[in-house]
C-alpha cells in the first residue's frame, strides 16, 4: 500500500477505464518517444533547468487565455503547460532525480495532508477556516523543516510584482496585520499618494524623466520609494475588496491598448502631429465605443 493510501485509505486511484487516463497516458507515451535515443534532438538536449522558462511562459499563456474567456485557447494552453510538466518529469527521471509518478504522488499526499476537513475528522465552518487551517498546516511543515518560519513564507520571489504583492498582503492579513475593513486600506492608499505628491514637489516637480535625472539623487530615490508605496497600497485595497491586482492591472492595460488603437484609427492611423484636444476627443469616442464608463479623459497621459 502506498504512503498516500496509508494516510487516506478512502482515496483510491481512479478506475483503469477512466477516460481521463487515456489522454494522460497518450501524452506520457508521446513524451517518452520524444526522449527516446532516436527521438527529437531538441527534446533530448533539454534539462530540468533549461525547461524552467518554458514552464513560466506556458503558465502565462494559459492565464491570458483564461482571463479572456477563451475556452478553446485555455484548453490548448493548459495542455501545453501539462506537456512541459510531463517532459520535465521525464527529463528528471532520465537524470536519476525523480519521475512523474513521484511528482504526482507527492502533491496528492500534500493535498490530503492539507485537507483534514475532507480526508480526516476536522470540522470547519466556511472558506475562511479552511484557509486559516491550510496556512497553519504549511507553517507546521516549515517548522518541521529548517525551523525558519515567517507568516510571509511560501511566496515565490519570481512571481510578477503585483501578484506577489497580493499574496504577501493576503498572508499579512491572515497573520493579523490588518485594518477593520477596506476603508482603512483606502485611507492608507490616500496617505501614500499624498506622500508621493510631497516627494514630487521636493524633487522640483519634474516635467519628465530628463528633468528627474537632473534632480538630487536623494529626492529621486524618495520619489521612486513613494511611488512604490502607492503601488503596494493599491494592491492591498484590491485584496480587501477581493480583486486580483494582477488581473485588474492587466485589464486596465488591455483597455488602454484598445482605446489607443481606436484613437489612432480615428485620427488617420497615427497620433503624431495631432493636437491634445483632438486626441482627447478621439479617446472619449473610443471609450464610448466600448460602452464603458471608465476613467476620465484627463487621466490619460498627456
Amino acid at each position: 500500500m502506498s504512503e498516500l493510501n496509508k494516510q487516506a485509505p478512502d482515496v483510491q486511484p481512479v478506475a483503469a477505464d477512466d477516460p481521463r487516463l487515456e489522454g494522460l497516458g497518450r501524452l506520457i507515451a508521446v513524451v517518452d518517444r520524444l526522449r527516446a535515443p532516436d527521438g527529437c534532438p531538441w527534446d533530448l538536449k533539454q534539462s530540468v533547468q533549461s525547461m524552467a522558462p518554458s514552464l513560466v511562459e506556458e503558465a502565462f499563456e494559459a492565464r491570458e487565455a483564461i482571463e479572456t474567456d477563451d475556452e478553446q485557447g485555455t484548453c490548448e494552453e493548459l495542455g501545453d503547460l501539462l506537456m512541459v510538466v510531463v517532459l520535465i518529469g521525464r527529463i528528471a527521471e532520465d537524470e536519476g532525480k525523480f519521475d512523474l509518478g513521484r511528482l504526482a504522488a507527492g502533491v496528492a499526499e500534500k493535498l490530503v495532508r492539507r485537507h483534514p476537513h475532507v480526508f480526516a475528522a476536522l470540522k470547519v465552518e466556511g472558506e475562511a477556516e479552511v484557509l486559516a487551517n491550510w496556512e497553519a498546516i504549511k507553517r507546521a511543515e516549515r517548522e518541521a523543516g529548517d525551523g525558519k518560519v515567517s507568516a510571509l513564507d511560501g511566496v515565490p520571489r519570481a512571481l510578477p510584482a503585483l501578484q506577489r504583492g497580493s499574496r504577501i498582503g493576503d498572508k499579512a492579513v491572515a497573520a493579523g496585520f490588518r485594518w477593520e475593513d477596506a476603508a482603512g486600506a483606502l485611507s492608507k492608499l490616500e496617505e501614500e499618494f499624498d506622500e508621493l505628491k510631497e516627494a514630487f514637489s521636493a524633487a522640483g516637480s519634474p516635467r519628465g524623466a530628463e528633468e528627474l535625472s537632473r534632480a538630487d539623487a536623494a529626492h529621486k530615490a524618495q520619489l521612486e520609494h513613494e511611488l512604490g508605496d502607492v503601488f503596494a497600497s493599491a494592491i492591498f485595497v484590491g485584496n480587501y475588496l477581493g480583486l486580483d491586482a494582477e488581473r485588474v492591472a492587466a485589464d486596465a492595460v488591455r483597455r488602454f491598448e484598445a482605446r489607443f488603437r481606436h484613437m489612432e484609427s480615428a485620427l488617420g492611423g497615427t497620433v503624431g502631429g495631432k493636437s491634445l484636444d483632438k486626441m482627447m476627443a478621439a479617446w472619449e469616442a473610443a471609450k464610448r465605443a466600448e460602452g464603458g464608463a471608465g476613467e476620465s479623459a484627463h487621466s490619460a497621459p498627456d
